[in-house]
């Protein structure tokens, strides 16, 4: 297989700002218009989004959710860390694969935070990726020494946001 990139680099989107995934997502469509196979893994994610449904229909995009389907307040169920290692597993596999071009692991910030996978593991896989992998991590609470090993830091800092004043997440916009 022809790799398209002879240098993957790491990105972190990640802040209290919206457009994390967006950011990913929107970067997952150009590399797909460009020809580039695609993975995503959604750590924590279950619950529908919309632009799943689009990925789904690209024939060189390939996007798991790896969460239960609800929103994981307080501690963490036994499920919620069966479910991340799961994921990182199959990141892990498809990172060293050579199928993919680009690996997107959203929200994989907020697992580390919440204890779900560990920052030694996303950092050793960020070292042992190959040359032809580009990978992104999404989420709030990036740690610091994840950061450090980025090469590309991107936060989204949140100025003002409508769920202030009460507005609802809205299908097509949020998610």
């Amino acid at each position: 297989m022809a790799h398209k990139l002879k240098k993957g680099l790491v990105h972190v989107y990640t802040g209290d700002g919206k457009g994390k995934t967006t950011a990913a997502f929107g970067l997952a469509a150009r590399a797909a218009g460009a020809g580039f196979d695609v993975c995503i893994y959604q750590f924590i994610k279950g619950m529908p989004y919309s632009e799943n449904d689009v990925f789904k229909k690209i024939g060189n995009v390939t996007i798991e959710q790896c969460g239960r389907g609800c929103f994981i307040r307080g501690t963490p169920k036994a499920e919620d860390i069966k479910c991340a290692a799961k994921a990182l597993e199959k990141a892990r596999a498809a990172v060293r694969s050579g199928r993919y071009d680009l690996v997107v692991l959203d929200e994989v910030n907020v697992a580390m935070r919440m204890k779900l996978v560990k920052a030694a593991d996303i950092i050793s896989l960020m070292k042992g990726k190959p040359d032809s992998v580009e990978l992104v991590l999404t989420g709030r609470y990036c740690p610091k020494n994840v950061l450090a090993r980025a090469d590309l830091v991107t936060e989204m800092k949140k100025v003002k946001h409508p769920y202030d004043k009460g507005v609802k997440a809205r299908k097509g916009i949020e998610y």
